[in-house]
């Protein structure tokens, strides 16, 4: 019999305890090859009421166990790849559909002829085979394959099957009730199901993007996305769903707004595995008794659950993998995921007991299932998805010189502390990761005050604590020079810097031009990659990114470097990017891209004169951001149309989201001046004044053109 009370009780040695399990079973268990994920389990039967009853399974275990549930079914809806998931929903909605019915169909069967059960109990049985929960999806993570296929279709799969599961023991209990089959009833569920994803699906992106324009505090934040996640947990919970449905459902719909290099997400993900998740997987160890093992009824019961579960979930994986040509190890991941039967196995377990539609062989032998497949499964899970991640880094190192034969290097000039996090957090978007690609950030000052050493230095230290929250290494340099262009020149020719992401001055007084004295003396005296930005609202918050391509601009030689750039960026926002540019480049930006490896939501939209790209002025919104490519002077793609970009930047894009780009040229800076050189530092190549009014005859004949014709502008710009 078990004792009444725990040997520990004090609630600081328990938390120990916790935490002690937490740490050591990692370290344990992977020098035997096994999954941590076991090693907690296992510790915590142990420590349980069933084992050494070190701890009791009370009120603390339930409330973090429950979190930790619905913070795992977030975290799989928040990191996953919403461009791949499109690309795979089919496939999930498939293999969803199949882990579903044959489970069901299996399972029903099995308990009427083999352990002749009444239609009602056979149902409820087959609705727990059918579900799964993710408890392998932290190996997944831990290798590196979470944007796979086949965990992509295993997680689609997942709320097809809990949702199928939900509706099979709705549909029991309201015959139970009734003693008839009611289509009412489950015509009723399946709007609440309908009016639910709606609801959040229009309602959460509109309030957190509000919210997120708003207050940039990265601990606020974080506490407002984990209330929105359990609020949507607990509405889905109060109108007949399940929580875990709720809280995958919002993972999905604030991906968009949490970028994977975001410090936001670092901390997320940080929490959860560190304390959520790991005391989830400790109170499933402690609803475990082993002592049912060695009752016949309970090994009967069990090895009847565990044959039918293991064998429908396999069925339905091989399935999918003939069905769409996969290889043996994305089998394996998508049957390791669908494995584990936790939290919707025991709510119908439960249930079922309480209604007295199951004995307590049937609740035991549950239990028994439960320690099982929570065993088996990160264990095949861990093998597959090494086999995936060995094809994974094959492929990349085959295609790693080819698709980035030189050293990235870039540069965030920091001023301000007020600008440095943003500008950091943009450079980490856009930078591509790699062990000899390098992030500097600079600030350069020109006098050597306590306060100006002071202000650089704070700038400098909140570049670096944006970087380090997603752990990307950064390296800081502070310089003192006789002007800011000076000390950039200088430290992009010492570093070997390929690309220079900095803010867009504010403009201070009349005569003051649009990219100011300083940028444009350092436009002259380098060649290399210069992004300039100049963001009103949180790069997260941005929802379109309308890139406009000048003719000619395939010729340049830092070509491939900013649509590479521009694709990192779109791929981290999780956002649409549409190309304005003339129909001959689209074919050279899709083949940059392919690539890159760099899959996005990518549109093309013709835009062969430069009035064209004025015209789209009113449909850029608040939430767009607008990026630029122009040219320097003397470059292939100059025209006098990219000498009025500024004054038509300030005219008609004042309040607009922009980034401009001016791409590499050329292979290596000149610094001399020279007469015939077209980027010299020093030479005069300002239009003359017989150009300038060839020029503006030109264009008012062009504009007096677009009013005779209506204008060839994309319908959802």
């Amino acid at each position: 019999m078990t004792p009444a009370t725990a040997l520990v009780t004090n609630p600081v040695l328990i938390f120990f305890i916790v935490l002690a399990i937490i740490l050591m079973a990692p370290l344990l268990l992977n020098r035997l090859k096994i999954p941590h994920i076991i090693g907690m389990i296992v510790a915590s039967v142990c420590v349980g009421p069933f084992g050494f009853h070190v701890l009791d399974n009370d009120a603390s275990f339930s409330i973090f166990g429950q979190v930790g549930l619905l913070y795992l079914m977030f975290l799989a809806g928040i990191e996953i790849d919403l461009f791949h998931l499109r690309l795979n929903l089919k496939r999930g909605l498939v293999f969803g559909l199949l882990t579903f019915f044959i489970p069901l169909l299996l399972g029903i069967a099995a308990s009427v002829w083999l352990l002749h059960l009444d239609a009602v109990t056979s149902v409820l049985l087959a609705s727990m085979y059918a579900s799964h929960t993710l408890i392998a999806y932290p190996v997944t993570a831990r290798f590196g394959i979470t944007k796979s296929p086949a965990v992509l279709i295993s997680v689609v799969g997942t709320i097809v099957a809990v949702i199928g599961a939900l509706l099979s023991l709705a549909i029991a209990l309201n015959v139970q009730r009734t003693g008839q089959f009611s289509i009412l009833a489950i015509a009723l569920l399946l709007a609440k199901l309908i009016i639910y994803c709606g609801a959040v699906l229009s309602i959460y992106p509109l309030l957190t993007r509000s919210f997120l324009r708003r207050y940039n505090d990265r601990v606020t934040q974080f506490v407002y996305v984990l209330a929105l996640v359990f609020l949507a947990a607990y509405v889905a919970q109060a109108i007949g769903l399940e929580a875990v449905l709720g809280a995958f459902l919002a993972g999905l719909v604030l991906n968009r707004f949490v970028p994977n290099t975001s410090p936001l997400m670092s901390r997320i993900e940080f929490v959860g595995n560190a304390l959520f998740i790991p005391y989830f997987l400790i109170g499933v160890g402690m609803m475990i008794d082993v002592r049912v093992i060695a009752q016949k009824d309970t090994l009967i019961m069990a090895a009847n659950m565990l044959a039918v579960a293991l064998s429908a979930k396999w069925i339905a994986a091989w399935l999918t993998q003939k069905f769409y040509r996969m290889t043996p190890d994305d089998r394996g991941v998508m049957f390791g995921l669908s494995t584990a039967h936790t939290a919707v196995a025991l709510a119908v377990v439960t249930i079922g007991y309480n209604f007295g539609l199951m004995n307590i062989a049937m609740l035991n032998g549950t239990v028994l299932m439960i320690l099982l497949t929570c065993a088996l499964a990160p264990m095949i899970t861990s093998r597959s998805a090494a086999g995936i991640k060995l094809h994974m880094l094959e492929r990349n190192d085959s295609t790693a010189v080819a698709a980035n034969p030189t050293v990235e290097n870039t540069l965030v000039p920091v001023s301000s502390p007020v600008t440095a996090l943003e500008l950091m957090e943009l450079a980490l978007m856009i930078h591509p990761r790699g062990p000899a690609n390098n992030i500097y950030t600079v600030n350069i000052r020109n006098d050597n005050t306590a306060i100006a050493r002071s202000e650089g230095h704070d700038a400098l230290q909140m570049a670096l604590n944006a970087a380090a929250t997603v752990d990307i290494p950064v390296i800081p340099i502070e310089r003192f020079d006789l002007n800011t262009a000076t000390g950039l020149i200088n430290t992009i020719n010492e570093r070997d810097i390929t690309s220079v992401i900095m803010g867009l001055h504010r403009k201070v007084s009349i005569i003051d031009t649009f990219f100011g004295a300083k940028m444009e003396q350092l436009l002259k005296s380098t060649n290399r990659q210069i992004l300039i930005s100049r963001c009103f609202n949180p790069v997260n918050t941005l929802r379109r990114l309308v890139v406009w391509v000048p003719p000619k601009a395939e010729y340049e030689t830092g070509f491939p470097r900013w649509v590479a750039s521009v694709g990192r960026l779109a791929g981290s926002l999780g956002s649409r990017l549409i190309f304005l540019c003339h129909p001959d480049v689209r074919r050279l930006i899709s083949g940059v891209l392919h690539h890159e490896r760099l899959e996005v939501r990518s549109e093309f939209h013709d835009m062969e004169q430069w009035d064209d790209f004025l015209l789209v002025a009113n449909r850029i919104l608040d939430d767009d951001l607008l990026i630029v490519i122009s040219a320097r002077p003397g470059s292939m793609s100059y025209s006098p149309d990219v000498q009025e970009m500024p004054s038509f930047l300030r005219k008609y894009f004042a309040l607009t989201n922009l980034i401009v780009i001016f791409p590499e040229q050329f292979g290596r800076d000149t610094d001399k001046m020279s007469f015939v050189d077209p980027i010299g530092t020093e030479a005069d190549i300002t239009p003359s004044i017989f150009w300038r009014l060839f020029n503006y005859l030109n264009n008012t004949g062009r504009r007096m053109r677009h009013r005779r014709r209506p204008p060839r502008i994309p319908p959802d710009l």
